[in-house]
């Protein structure tokens, strides 16, 4: 259950936050410009293509990658289509992970590679498979990895990550005979930690910001959209400026995450999204509840929305379906989930029918509603930044208020 006393006392956030992740949050921005310089220094800023690709294929472990792929189509605007290779393979077991190009692939194709490990040997055979084929291959990788190595043989461009804590999170649990295991656990339910903690340190905020980051800095040179210098700036300060307003030490009321996070809990939330950024972001608020607090999410797009999810709107999921919840022991029953619809705008400078529509159907089945939009006059990735980095800071209270990662 929610402790939301816990949520404006700073302290005791700052107690329950053993692995940094409201400082991962925080510190996206930096992050952002981090990125910035060490993709210049790789050389990146400074390419000249000779035009643009036929297709750009994205591949990579974890939820920042597809997250990164989802937003390098919405940003493109379906000026290029952009496709996220999916791995497969035993998820336990990361380095028996494989991808594979389709078989149209070719010389006028690009293959981005973003890994925030790089010694994935699926990775590495990807890469020799895109130079056979004679796909164009930009890697960001830690430098000195294997697939940073294998990509500068290959006459790819290899990008060096941006030093630091990526993952803005601590090492997983040590088996039970390093640490004692005082409970009791068995190694079972030790490795299952373990890949808890290794699923929730993928989601951390600051790993999709370093790897997304070189990637819009590649795709303003290829001439997909515009993301020169100063709007990667504005990205950064935008970023800056969510992490004043949603950081600890705001108060719930004045606070957008904190706010969402009481609002989601207790919820199973119907992520509902106007455009493609807003759709993007849905997607990675989605994995994101999922990956830290645990908490389920169903994502749709407007206006088919509305009818895709209707029967979760008046079912046994509905906030009138148990008409003897009053009734209910709260102490010993626990309160079942209520759907809750989650409306996530790319824009807010008009009201349009579907919006309207939304907020009739709320008020006609008393499903409560949460409302998620950038300020006025936001482009497309600053608009992406706020709703990003707002989710992410509402998951990351979620998960403390609620007693905090059960790997620990």
């Amino acid at each position: 259950m929610l402790d939301e006393s816990l949520l404006d006392s700073p302290e005791a956030l700052a107690h329950a936050d053993t692995h940094g992740l409201l400082r991962a949050a925080a510190e996206v921005g930096a992050h952002v410009r981090t990125a910035v310089r060490s993709a210049t220094d790789s050389g990146l800023s400074e390419l000249h293509p000779d035009g643009r690709p036929r297709a750009v294929l994205v591949a990579g472990p974890g939820p920042a990658t597809a997250c990164a792929a989802d937003m390098l189509g919405a940003l493109t605007n379906g000026a290029m289509p952009v496709t996220l290779l999916r791995p497969y393979g035993p998820l336990a077991v990361p380095e028996a992970l494989r991808w594979t190009l389709p078989g149209w692939v070719g010389a006028l194709d690009l293959l981005l590679v973003a890994t925030p490990d790089g010694a994935e040997p699926g990775l590495t055979a990807l890469i020799e498979q895109a130079y056979r084929r004679g796909c164009t291959v930009v890697t960001v990788s830690p430098p000195a990895s294997p697939a940073a190595t294998l990509t500068g043989e290959t006459h790819g461009l290899a990008v060096p990550l941006a030093a630091g804590p990526v993952a803005g999170w601590s090492s997983p649990p040590a088996p039970p005979s390093q640490q004692g295991d005082p409970a009791g656990r068995n190694a079972q339910q030790v490795q299952h930690a373990q890949q808890q903690a290794a699923t929730a340190s993928a989601a951390s905020p600051a790993v999709l910001w370093s790897l997304l980051t070189p990637l819009l800095v590649l795709c303003d040179r290829l001439g997909l959209f515009s993301a020169d210098p100063s709007a990667l700036q504005s990205l950064a300060d935008r970023l800056d400026h969510v992490a004043e307003r949603c950081g600890p030490a705001i108060d719930t009321y004045s606070n957008p995450a904190k706010s969402l996070a009481t609002e989601l809990t207790g919820s199973l939330p119907l992520l509902w999204s106007e455009g493609a950024i807003a759709g993007a972001v849905a997607r990675h608020g989605a994995t994101t509840l999922a990956a830290l607090p645990g908490l389920p999410a169903l994502t749709a797009e407007l206006p088919e929305a509305m009818a895709v999810h209707s029967s979760l709107l008046s079912g046994a999921l509905a906030a009138s379906s148990d008409p003897e919840d009053f009734f209910r022991d709260r102490v010993e029953e626990p309160e079942s989930l209520r759907a809750r619809i989650m409306l996530l705008r790319q824009q807010a400078l008009f009201e349009d029918s579907a919006v309207v529509a939304v907020r009739d159907l709320s008020h006609a089945h008393e499903v409560p509603l949460s409302e998620l939009e950038p300020v006025d006059g936001s482009n497309p990735l600053e608009a992406a930044a706020e709703l990003i980095a707002t989710v992410d800071f509402a998951a990351v209270y979620l998960l403390l208020a609620d007693g905090g990662p059960s790997w620990s």
